[in-house]
């Protein structure tokens, strides 16, 4: 896990937007999205959108234009691998 993926899913205990995200990182746009993108592939994050409550699968054509338009939660494994570094 790099650097940047641990400290998005350190930030991600709860629903977070991209914005707030971006907010309490000192990342580019580029590098949060290639993260995420990363962690989501691997399980550890999932999309949330149009609101926090529903959970929208990953489609990647569609990630790359849309990162900034979703919400993010860390996933119970994603937790647990945050948890175990």
């Amino acid at each position: 896990m790099t650097d940047n993926e641990f400290d998005i899913l350190d930030e991600l205990y709860f629903v977070m937007s991209y914005g707030d995200l971006k907010g309490t990182l000192s990342l580019s746009d580029p590098e949060i999205c290639e993260a995420l993108q990363s962690l989501i592939r691997q399980g550890y994050v999932k999309i949330l959108y149009p609101d926090k409550d529903t959970e929208l699968s990953y489609d990647e054509a569609d990630f790359g234009k849309n990162c900034q338009n979703y919400y993010y939660l860390a996933t119970k494994a994603g937790l647990v691998i945050h948890n175990s570094l």
